[in-house]
């Protein structure tokens, strides 16, 4: 169990963290691979499409924007542009649905974070990343800003970004607990740079976000969301 007792910020992941995101994107994947099923395999359309965001993510960042951008990319490709307008369309109002998901907190979040503003012991900084526009509605949708002392939202989380908030919170690495689903994302890079951490899996996570885990002093694995109170208070 990692020592709570130091730590001044906590910082909380927001897409399968706090609310399930991965699996609508699972699904129109799902629906992506079966439109284009006349123009190869299901996993050899899998696989372009992870080869298309792969290339395009430097510039086109994260996101439903992203993604329909690399789906409908792929899809030109892979059927030598006679994809049809119907088969297009399709695509595009599928990913475009992402941008008014549900966002209602998963099991335990809303209680959780409550207990913990109540404490009055820590500040609270809901860190995400994406597309800014989309991350914003998602937070107004999901109903638990008023939780957070400050919303950031990045293009990406990497070591640079966690020293950065650190620095924004006048406090050590050491003094932050990160909270958060991907452990490529919210726990390793983190971690890596003195902070502490958290790791709550979800049940299913982007492929982009997979990464060798590993167990580390400042790292803890919980169950559930709710298990953050027996660390914290």
């Amino acid at each position: 169990m990692i020592d709570t007792k130091d730590i001044r910020v906590i910082a909380f992941d927001a897409d399968d963290t706090l609310w399930d995101n991965q699996s609508y994107y699972d699904k129109a994947e799902e629906i992506f691979l079966e439109t284009l099923s006349r123009f190869g395999k299901t996993e050899e359309l899998a696989e372009r499409l992870f080869e298309t965001e792969s290339r395009n993510m430097p510039v086109l960042g994260y996101g439903a924007k992203a993604v329909c951008i690399s789906m409908m990319e792929t899809a030109l490709a892979v059927s030598d542009n006679t994809v049809s307008p119907c088969e297009m369309s399709k695509i595009v109002s599928t990913v475009k649905s992402l941008l008014s998901i549900p966002t209602t907190p998963l099991e335990g979040v809303t209680e959780t974070l409550s207990a913990i503003k109540d404490s009055h012991r820590w500040r609270m900084i809901l860190l995400t990343k994406g597309d800014m526009l989309d991350q914003q509605n998602k937070i107004r949708r999901s109903g638990l800003e008023e939780f957070f002392d400050k919303v950031v939202i990045v293009s990406s989380k990497g070591e640079a970004e966690y020293l950065n908030l650190c620095r924004e919170e006048n406090c050590n690495p050491g003094n932050l607990l990160m909270v958060g689903n991907s452990f490529r994302s919210d726990i390793q890079p983190a971690v890596a740079v003195g902070c502490k951490a958290a790791y709550i899996p979800f049940h299913t996570i982007w492929r982009h976000e997979k990464a060798e885990e590993f167990e580390h002093p400042d790292i803890v694995r919980l169950g559930t969301f709710s298990d953050l109170l027996k660390i914290l208070l």
